[in-house]
């Protein structure tokens, strides 16, 4: 059996500070197969994209890895420096930030950062790096004109396409995109994302895709990873998540947003706000809201357990060590 693409055990994220340590990833596992797609979703500030840049080992001071393991290609990213790091990104993994704006230099062309990221990372020739930078802008349906333009001259949406076709100047074997879609409207939304899911089916690279949205998601994920408050608190299919639930704060986010078709029905939402990270609760990190506490909930740090095919954490559920995510 063919080892996973990517495989992410027990790392954890501290934001090191002069008065506490805030601990915003917490302990993760998680798979990642050859040509997957997966969501990683939960509430602002529940370390989703925490995860994805320590994943990406793009984090900043002051925050740092304090353990765990990323191995990508059968390589430890954690124990890699800035010059092997640098040698990977781009061609093996590439990141989509969440603003195109602020990601893209103003100052430059789309052309002229094309041509940076590929003199940086390979020894084509000026003939090539201009053809290729003219196909990777087709891939995600902009004309080639536009590589004279400035990205202050694009839509926002163009302006995220662009960022996609950077993303793919090496056609990497995973994109990481940091909710790429935030910027735009909900019809651009879906554009973008059917274009990323056929652009991801007919070149074969994985990706993992931060938001906030579940919705956003659903028709487009094969596998889903719930956050909340530093942790992972479920992992299912896509399909089998929104069918069935199995964590309270899962089912509290699919009462939180509105169908526009069926009856209508009440949003019930989710009451309260997540913990204080620096100072979190004893026990289960979602029971001051959860709806269905349990007095050992307030004591007992629940693990990641298996039930079917999912993982979960919570003490409802038999407390079977999870394998693999």
């Amino acid at each position: 059996m063919a080892s996973p693409l990517l495989e992410v055990r027990g790392l954890c994220v501290d934001y090191v500070t002069e008065t506490v340590d805030v601990r915003a990833v917490d302990n993760a596992d998680l798979t990642l197969e050859r040509g997957e797609f997966l969501a990683i979703v939960g509430e602002s500030g529940c370390g989703k994209s925490t995860l994805l840049f320590a994943i990406s080992r793009l984090l900043s001071v002051p925050a740092e890895i304090s353990a765990g393991s990323v191995m990508f290609h059968g390589e430890n990213l954690v124990a890699l420096g800035e010059d092997q790091l640098r040698a990977l990104r781009w061609r093996d993994y590439s990141v989509v930030m969440q603003s195109a704006m602020n990601a893209l230099n103003p100052t430059l062309s789309i052309a002229a950062q094309f041509r940076d990221a590929m003199r940086a990372h390979s020894s084509m020739s000026d003939a090539e790096i201009r053809a290729r930078s003219a196909e990777v802008l087709r891939l995600v349906g902009i004309d080639e004109v536009h590589l004279a333009s400035f990205p202050h001259q694009l839509s926002g949406g163009m302006r995220q396409r662009a960022m996609i076709a950077m993303a793919l100047l090496f056609t990497p074997d995973l994109v990481i995109m940091d909710e790429p879609t935030s910027a735009l409207d909900v019809v651009g939304q879906r554009s973008l994302m059917t274009q990323i899911k056929d652009l991801q089916e007919r070149l074969g690279f994985a990706v993992i895709f931060v938001t906030h949205d579940m919705s956003l998601v659903s028709h487009y994920s094969d596998r889903l990873v719930v956050m909340y408050a530093g942790q992972l608190v479920e992992v299912a299919t896509t399909e089998s998540l929104f069918a069935d639930p199995l964590h309270p704060y899962s089912k509290g986010l699919l009462d939180a947003f509105p169908s526009i078709r069926g009856p209508r029905r009440v949003l019930t939402g989710i009451p309260g706000s997540p913990p204080d990270l620096a100072h979190p609760p004893a026990g289960c990190r979602f029971a001051p809201r959860c709806p269905v506490v349990m007095e050992a909930c307030t004591t007992e740090r629940p693990e990641l357990v298996a039930v079917g095919a999912s993982q979960v954490r919570c003490l409802l559920y038999p407390a079977v060590p999870a394998a693999a995510v």
